[in-house]
């Protein structure tokens, strides 16, 4: 029997109750913007939504992170994410939340190069590398800025800028979405799906991607964590596969906790990259 792509991915309707989270979310991230030292709402390019917020450490040698949103890439706002930096700020992790400007304004691959100008303010800001952290969209434009080759995009930048990232139930093949009813603002073409889904890029050894997804997702979201950790492993890139619990968006809530294994993990990772270790 074929499979229902348009129930699949249409995580709202499978999480009824999505407007309550939402309504959680802004205001969580709302108070957590109130957090002494936050620098709010600092350009990193033209369009008002190329906006970085960042909660510092308090250390010189922080290392440093990177929080990207989820939305389908058309919806949500950094705002609603700030307490996302709460679990690693807690354990000495700078982090840092960018927005991007949202489909159909834009196509997807613009929102990729969107990101890698976030990241690569943050290497002229800080002289730091960098690791990615994301949900859902987010996840999708995490993996794509651990597999990119940064000297060829910026020559004062190290090669591997963002030598890891942890995925929160992403989508790494976008091809099943060009055949769904959000395509309408995607405006995928096979071509385009294709290139954009970082599955089949060609990701530098030794770089280091954790693709994780909440057990009670979809069968299509649990498929696409797991098959892009086997792609991957082959690749000689160090990855993870772990369906944790929750679905797909209170799978990201253990982000806000300090003592959770979701946050040590990522602080783990930021670690390492700061040690240069990977």
């Amino acid at each position: 029997m074929p499979i229902d792509l348009e129930k699949e991915y249409n995580n709202r309707a499978r999480v009824p109750e999505h407007p309550d989270i939402f309504a959680r979310w802004a205001r969580d991230g709302e108070a957590y913007r109130r957090t002494e030292g936050a620098q709010l709402d600092l350009s990193y390019g033209p369009s008002p939504r190329q906006i970085i917020d960042i909660f510092p450490a308090g250390e010189a040698n922080a290392p440093l992170a990177l929080f990207i949103h989820g939305g389908w890439w058309r919806s949500l706002s950094p705002k609603d994410f700030s307490h996302m930096a709460a679990g690693p700020n807690a354990h000495g992790v700078t982090v840092a939340v960018a927005g991007y400007e949202l489909c159909p304004h834009v196509g997807i691959g613009d929102i990729v190069e969107q990101m890698r100008a976030a990241c690569l303010f943050l290497w002229r800001k800080y002289r730091k590398r960098i690791t990615a952290y994301g949900h859902s969209a987010g996840g999708h434009l995490s993996a794509c800025m651990v597999a990119t080759d940064w000297t060829a995009h910026a020559p004062d930048a190290p090669d591997d800028l963002v030598a890891a990232a942890y995925g929160i139930s992403g989508v790494y093949d976008l091809a099943p979405l060009a055949k769904i009813s959000i395509n309408q603002d995607l405006r995928l073409t096979d071509d385009i799906a294709h290139a954009l889904s970082p599955l089949y890029w060609d990701v530098p050894d030794g770089r280091v991607f954790d693709a994780v997804v909440g057990a009670e997702e979809s069968g299509e979201f649990l498929r696409q964590s797991e098959t892009v950790a086997e792609a991957w492993r082959q690749d000689m890139v160090m990855t993870r596969y772990e369906a944790l619990p929750g679905n797909h968006f209170t799978v990201i809530d253990p982000l806000a906790d300090a003592g959770s294994a979701m946050t040590r993990r990522v602080v783990e990772l930021a670690r390492a990259v700061q040690a240069e270790e990977l």
